[in-house]
């Protein structure tokens, strides 16, 4: 049986040039364009080192945020949900990663209504979470739990916190029983049942990290989440991620991914 984070397969986009224009909540200096280009390369570079096969999809410089390919869509083993971005710019994302999944997946299904982002939607070992936020609303969220449901699964709607763009931007899972995540989600209880691993302090982005296989792939800028990680015996990549955390990104959202082998 495949573990939550055993990947074989997965789907990037190549950045556009303008990407430098990608949406920023912090409004301050935009990130250059080689700059992204360098650091998305390197993460293709690690997703292939851990065992990844990686589609890579061309440039679309009409959507300066397509780079962020886990927004317009949520892929499992059982197949494809394309989803509704809450941000009015990222809409057309959608209609442009459909053939990518179509060509992966025998089953894609539609968010018929409301709005929900990739980045709000966490699985675990035992359920799929999608919170609630700025990009996600009630009826995007309960619409992917019934499309969910289609596909076998199970999921729960949870809030994230406030002034959190994203629901991943604050947790991450490490392993079949634990998850990273901030202390202000990790303070919600969402997590019952699960070890939780807090983020040192001044390094709360760092709970965006990825694991893919045995590999964990976490931002250089975070050295002491790095280490917390390390001591539990797990294998560390770090990578620059600097310039698109300028445009409000970390390292789940460049990708989707999944094995092709179903669950025994």
């Amino acid at each position: 049986m495949a573990r939550v984070f055993d990947f074989d397969s997965a789907i990037v986009r190549v950045p556009a040039p303008s990407v430098v224009n990608g949406l920023s909540a912090s409004g301050g200096e935009a990130p250059s364009y080689q700059g992204v280009l360098a650091e998305h390369r390197a993460y293709v570079t690690a997703l292939e080192a851990a065992g990844v096969v990686v589609d890579i999809l061309p440039a679309l410089d009409a959507y300066p945020d397509a780079i962020f390919v886990e927004d317009p869509a949520f892929v499992l083993p059982e197949g494809a949900i394309l989803l509704r971005p809450g941000a009015p710019t990222r809409i057309g994302e959608v209609a442009e990663i459909e053939p990518a999944l179509k060509r992966h997946f025998d089953q894609v299904l539609t968010l018929p209504n409301g709005f929900a982002d990739g980045g709000d939607i966490l699985i675990t070992p035992t359920e799929i979470l999608i919170g609630l936020s700025a990009r996600t609303d009630i009826a995007g969220a309960e619409a992917f739990v019934a499309q969910v449901e289609r596909l076998g699964r199970r999921a729960r709607i949870v809030e994230t916190p406030a002034g959190t763009l994203h629901f991943k931007t604050a947790s991450s899972l490490l392993s079949e029983d634990c998850v990273v995540a901030t202390p202000a989600l990790a303070a919600t209880g969402v997590f019952a049942g699960l070890d939780v691993l807090v983020t040192p302090e001044g390094e709360e982005a760092g709970a965006n990290l990825l694991r893919v296989n045995d590999t964990v792939l976490v931002g250089a800028a975070y050295p002491r989440m790095a280490d917390l990680i390390a001591a539990r015996g797990l294998d560390i990549v770090a990578l620059d991620v600097s310039e698109i955390a300028k445009i409000d990104a970390g390292l789940s959202c460049m990708s989707l991914r999944w094995v092709r082998s179903t669950r025994a």
